[in-house]
């Protein structure tokens, strides 16, 4: 008989009552072991639940396997009680990067922090915000006068990015999407989509009288001055999901989805 790819098996869930019955019930037919001890990790909740169980193992990635008890579930597979081993056996694999955020703020340190869907910067004020754009360090957008803007990976292209009229990329189109968020001039401006090796600046105009928050994912700084953002080729994030239902397959059929 072959080998198992996943014998050892980690389980964690977030904070709904019904995912937490779920491991427990899970763990009560199958092999539980610490994560450090872990082949693969099955995360039962959101997609909330998802981003923070990335998050958590992002030094030491893991495959991660999800069971939606949430929402949408986008990133999460149907839960079942039965047949896990052959299902993860059979699972597909999605690699993703992470962005990696650079924000200056009046102190002058350096701040940083990771994010698997979007890296947005934010208005902090009634004030709009005024931000120069510049990419591999030419300065491709003077003045943009708006509520923010973003840049999304693949992986977080269907979320706010979406929401922002942003477009949908498949998980291996190597691109990223940089979005406005309420642009009020240039009044037209939908944004662009960039090399998943391109480096992109910007510098926020005006500071004081328009301060700007920075946000990857959960983490958040305020009052910043300039951010540098890049995506991350050297940490892949390995996610799992049954046949028919791997992440590519999501992002093209959500781009034919209306309701």
């Amino acid at each position: 008989m072959s080998q198992k790819k996943f014998s050892k098996i980690a389980f964690v869930s977030g904070d709904n009552p019904e995912a937490e019955q779920a491991v427990q019930a899970l763990k009560q037919r199958y092999d539980n072991v610490p994560i450090d001890q872990a082949d693969v990790l099955i995360a039962l909740g959101g997609d909330g639940v998802m981003l923070q169980t990335l998050h958590a193992t992002i030094e030491n990635p893991l495959p991660i396997y999800g069971m939606n008890f949430g929402s949408i579930g986008f990133l999460m597979n149907e839960f079942k009680l039965e047949n896990l081993i052959d299902r993860l056996e059979k699972a597909q694999e999605s690699i993703i990067h992470p962005l990696k955020l650079i924000a200056h703020n009046g102190s002058g340190d350096p701040l940083k922090a990771l994010a698997i869907n979007e890296v947005s910067l934010f208005r902090q004020s009634h004030q709009a915000a005024k931000l120069q754009i510049s990419i591999d360090g030419r300065v491709r957008m003077e003045e943009l006068i708006c509520d923010g803007v973003m840049v999304a990976t693949p992986a977080g292209s269907t979320a706010y990015n979406f929401s922002a009229h942003g477009p949908i990329l498949p998980v291996g189109a190597q691109l990223l999407a940089l979005t406005p968020i309420s642009p009020f001039r240039p009044r037209r401006w939908r944004g662009a989509l960039l090399s998943n090796q391109a480096k992109v600046e910007v510098k926020v105009l005006e500071s004081k009288k328009r301060p700007v928050n920075a946000v990857a994912d959960h983490s958040e700084f305020q009052d910043i001055r300039r951010v540098e953002i890049a995506e991350m080729p050297d940490i892949a994030l390995r996610l799992l999901f049954d046949p028919g239902h791997a992440l590519d397959e999501r992002i093209i059929t959500e781009q034919f989805h209306y309701s």
